[in-house]
Parts: structure tokens; C-alpha cells; sequence
């Protein structure tokens, strides 16, 4: 063996005190999920139904997270959740775990691998904690400095959005002041704003914000939605197609007012 390969007694490596190298770090931050809220307990009836309705606008929301939502259902229905994540997923939908529904219902979730997700600021009191684990005492850290940043209000893009792209304004507007081309998609927790053609995509209010609106100077979607309400290309005869729209929601149904 050479002299090279023996650590010498004092280096780094053989110093049980030296610093490793930092591999991860665990940080828990807020996402934005769409909610698949089950109306019916039967994958055979919703699987068809989702399936119709992704057909009449390809590539919308593909691969897109979702949390299913079992408040809607009775208290003694049952879902095989089995069955209903191997056909979201061939619809190339991503079932991440479920919200809501009672204990036996998201046990067995569970058992299909989809965990219960817990909802920004639910009390900690109705989330079961790990036992704590004896550890020898050690020095805490000193905590560290928080620096408040300035508030954003919107989101800018001045570049055209292109086919296969996916731009997300959370907690905030987004305003795009290029062509929004077909194939892709903008979505914001707050109004879309598009200075030029939307012909691909656009979702306002994506956190169920009915009073958000979406403006496009030149109007010729594949789809549109807000809070969760959305309209496909072929559902949009009758709408002023190439001109300048704004887009709202009344009730339960999508408005579209010409602007100007």
C-alpha cells in the first residue's frame, strides 16, 4: 500500500469532530393542489367520466399532483382506491393522497399508498405525532435570522410561453405580456393577465378564488378555468374568438365580456 493511501492520525478524516458534508435539507413549504373531489364512491363511473372530459382538451393539467377529496362521499361508502390510482394514472393524472372522509375511509387510502395530507393550518392537535426518541443532549444551534422579503404582488413573463410549458403564479397574478401558445399552460392563484394571444391554456384562480378574473388581448383558447370551472374550445361558440375578452365567473358558469 503507499504512503498516500494511510490517513495521517490528525487529518479530516479520521477527526470524529469534523464537519460532514450536508447531503439534504428538510424544509416544509405550502403547495397548491387541485382537489378531485369524488361525488360517487364507484371508480368505474368517475374513471369514464374524467376520461371524456380530458379528451376534449389534450394535455390539460397532464401529470399535474392532485389530492382526492372524500368529504363529499357517505360515511359508509367505500372506493377502491386501488383501482381508481391505476386509472388516474393511466390518464396520466398523479394521485398524491387524499383529504378528508372518515378514518376507515382513509385508512384505506392508505393502503394504496395514498397518504391523508394535511390542510394549511389545521391544528396540530388532529395530526397523531411519532413517539419521541431519547437522543443524548447536544448544543442547539443558534436559530437562524429570518429576512422578510418584499411582498410580490404578480408575476411577470415577458417571453412567449412555449408548446409543453407550464407556468404557476402562487399566491399572486400573473401577467404574461407574450403569446401563450397552444400546448401550453399559465395558471395563477389570482387573475391572468395575457398581453397577446392566449391560445394554449390559461387557469385563474387555481386556490378556488371565484372572484378571479382572466384578460386576454387576443382571445383563441385551447381552455379556460376559474375555481376550478373551465370551458374547452369547442365549448366556446359564440364568444368574440380573436378579439379582446375578459373572463369571469358568475354562479357556476364561465362569462366572457368583450373588453373595450
Amino acid at each position: 500500500m503507499s504512503r498516500e493511501a494511510i490517513p495521517h492520525p490528525m487529518s479530516a478524516a479520521a477527526r470524529p469532530d469534523a464537519p460532514a458534508s450536508e447531503a439534504f435539507r428538510l424544509r416544509a413549504q405550502n403547495y397548491s393542489l387541485l382537489t378531485l373531489r369524488l361525488l360517487s364512491p364507484r371508480f368505474e363511473e368517475v374513471l369514464p367520466a374524467l376520461g371524456d372530459q380530458f379528451r376534449r382538451a389534450p394535455g390539460f393539467l397532464r401529470f399535474a399532483p392532485i389530492a382526492i377529496g372524500l368529504d363529499d362521499l357517505g360515511q359508509g361508502e367505500t372506493v377502491d382506491f386501488a383501482a381508481l390510482v391505476q386509472g388516474l394514472r393511466q390518464l396520466e393524472i398523479l394521485p398524491i393522497g387524499v383529504v378528508g372522509g372518515t378514518q376507515m375511509q382513509r385508512a384505506a387510502a392508505a393502503g394504496a399508498g395514498l397518504p391523508t395530507l394535511r390542510p394549511t393550518g389545521q391544528k396540530d392537535t388532529e395530526v397523531e405525532a411519532p413517539a419521541p426518541v431519547a437522543a443524548p443532549a447536544v448544543a442547539a444551534p443558534p436559530a437562524p435570522q429570518v429576512v422578510a422579503g418584499p411582498a410580490r404582488s404578480a408575476m411577470l413573463v415577458t417571453q412567449p410561453v412555449r408548446a409543453g410549458q407550464r407556468i404557476y403564479a402562487q399566491g399572486c397574478d400573473l401577467i404574461v405580456t407574450a403569446t401563450v401558445n397552444a400546448g401550453a399552460e399559465v395558471i395563477a392563484d389570482g387573475n391572468v393577465h395575457i398581453y397577446g394571444a392566449l391560445r394554449g391554456r390559461a387557469v385563474a384562480g387555481a386556490t378556488e378564488d371565484s372572484e378571479a378574473r382572466i384578460f386576454v388581448q387576443n382571445f383563441d383558447p385551447e381552455l379556460v378555468a376559474i375555481a376550478g370551472f373551465y370551458a374547452v374550445r369547442d365549448g366556446l361558440a359564440g364568444t368574440p374568438i380573436g378579439r379582446a375578452v375578459q373572463v369571469r365567473l358568475e354562479g357556476e358558469n364561465l362569462r366572457f365580456d368583450p373588453l373595450g
